[in-house]
C-alpha cells in the first residue's frame, strides 16, 4: 500500500534512509523541535546530531502504514523494523509543517 504524504513528510522518510545527516536536518526549519526517546532536540544542528547518534546505535526501516490528522498535526503510523530492542514495532510520528518545512516532530509508541 502506498500512502500519499505531504511533500515535507515524504522527504523526511526519504532522508531517514540517507547516510548524510545534513539531508535529514534540511527537512526541518531553523527552530524545529524533535521529541524522541524522552529527549528534545532543537534546531537543525541538534537534529543533525540526533540523526548521527541514532544511526550509530541502530539500523531501522520505517514503512508508513496510515496517515491521519490530530489537533493540527499530521500523524503517520509506521511499521519500524531494525536492530533495536523491541523490533519490530509500530510507532507514531506526529508532524507539524510550516512553510514547507517540518517545525515539529514527536515520535511515540
Amino acid at each position: 500500500m502506498s500512502l500519499e504524504l505531504p511533500e515535507p513528510i515524504a522527504r523526511y522518510f526519504t532522508a531517514d534512509l540517507d547516510p548524510n545527516p545534513q539531508v535529514m536536518a534540511d527537512c526541518f526549519s531553523d527552530r524545529a523541535i524533535v521529541r524522541d526517546e524522552n529527549n528534545i532536540h532543537t534546531g537543525r544542528d541538534e537534529i543533525r546530531q540526533w540523526k548521527v547518534d541514532y544511526s550509530k546505535k541502530y539500523t531501522a526501516q520505517s514503512t508508513p502504514v496510515s496517515v491521519a490528522q490530530d489537533r493540527g498535526r499530521m500523524v503517520v503510523t509506521c511499521h519500524v523494523e531494525g536492530d533495536f530492542p523491541g523490533s519490530p514495532i509500530d510507532l507514531r510520528f506526529f508532524f507539524r509543517v510550516e512553510g514547507g518545512l517540518i517545525s515539529e516532530l514527536e515520535i511515540t509508541v
